[in-house]
């Protein structure tokens, strides 16, 4: 039978519960022990956060009545990672890209956290572990007071752009070590390494023109009808994705203009040893014609019953080489 999760009700240990917070009318956050039975009495905000990679946790969702739109659940538990957010009269809920967090760092991978909004209610939900819910996470046990449920997702909004803000700042430093080592003529290994920070920059830059366009879009839609503790500021959680993603974009622009400067001094550096290498071809042509020629192995060779025969070959030799030179130099070929 499912369970019923009605106000004022608690349910067994729920499967697949990474952590769950009960955020009180007065902004306070009560961390929730997820090894006990879980209180879903509506006397303030409940935060449940999901690991969608166990299907245990899928199977409990989808069996319990929780209060939650059905098509909000359908998008919550589907395999869709295309970003999106919907608003209802009563929910907000959709799809939105974050970075995989590993044990002590973010990474550049690209994780999607779920989530449905309620006005006493926020269920998320992750395959992967990601930086913007564990920072959320991290400053509700702090103390951080949060006034609604609209508040808690754009907190984690907040942290989704702080986490790329710091990946940015970081590429922007290396983007700058790079330069210098390119004007400086220092090109040793650092094609692959900008191709990384490229990658980044497009990787980047994907995830947040998506954010932008489905915070744009909620901008547009009548929000009127949305209960208060539902209403979202997209505005000015698009205004800050903007400047982020204008950023991005001008290093991703950067490291493609280092990349052609690059591959531009690479091939100024071939120019040079191909140069220096047809000069020096053209110098031991005349001699290698000589000692060719003396290396015949016919009859009436020059100077081969002569007295200081060699003398006058290796003169032949030198002459021919400094002949060579100075017609080249006459030629423009040598500086």
């Amino acid at each position: 039978m499912p369970d019923t999760a009605g106000p004022g009700t608690a349910v067994a240990m729920v499967p697949g519960l990474i952590w769950a917070f009960r955020i009180h009318e007065d902004g306070r956050s009560e961390p929730l022990d997820v090894e006990q039975p879980v209180d879903l009495r509506h006397d303030g905000l409940l935060w449940l956060h999901f690991n969608l990679a166990d299907a245990r946790a899928r199977q409990w969702l989808s069996a319990t009545e929780l209060d939650l739109p059905p098509v909000a659940k359908t998008l919550f538990l589907s395999h869709d990672n295309f970003q999106q957010m919907h608003s209802a009269d009563d929910s907000v809920y959709g799809v939105i890209a974050d970075l995989v967090r590993a044990i002590d760092r973010p990474t550049e991978e690209t994780g999607f956290l779920r989530f449905v909004m309620t006005e006493k209610l926020l269920v998320s939900g992750r395959v992967h572990a990601l930086c913007s819910v564990d920072a959320t996470r991290r400053v509700l046990e702090s103390g951080q007071r949060v006034s609604s449920a609209a508040g808690l997702l754009e907190t984690i909004v907040e942290y989704v752009a702080e986490t790329m803000e710091r990946i940015a700042d970081r590429i922007e430093q290396e983007l700058d070590a790079f330069e210098e080592r390119v004007l400086s003529d220092d090109t040793v290994d650092l094609r692959k390494d900008l191709g990384k920070l490229r990658r980044t920059c497009v990787r980047l830059h994907r995830q947040l023109s998506g954010l932008r366009f489905t915070f744009h879009r909620l901008e547009q839609q009548d929000s009127g009808a949305l209960k208060p503790a539902l209403r979202l500021r997209a505005g000015k959680l698009a205004q800050r994705l903007d400047s982020l993603d204008h950023a991005v974009v001008e290093m991703r622009e950067r490291s493609r203009l280092l990349q052609e400067e690059l591959q531009l001094k690479m091939e100024e550096q071939s120019n040079k040893s191909l140069h220096l290498l047809s000069v020096l071809t053209a110098l031991l042509l005349p001699p290698t014609l000589i000692t060719g020629i003396f290396g015949m192995n016919t009859k009436d060779l020059p100077l081969t019953d002569v007295d200081g025969g060699f003398v006058w070959a290796a003169g032949m030799i030198v002459v021919s080489s400094a002949l060579a030179y100075f017609i080249m130099k006459r030629l423009g070929i040598v500086r």
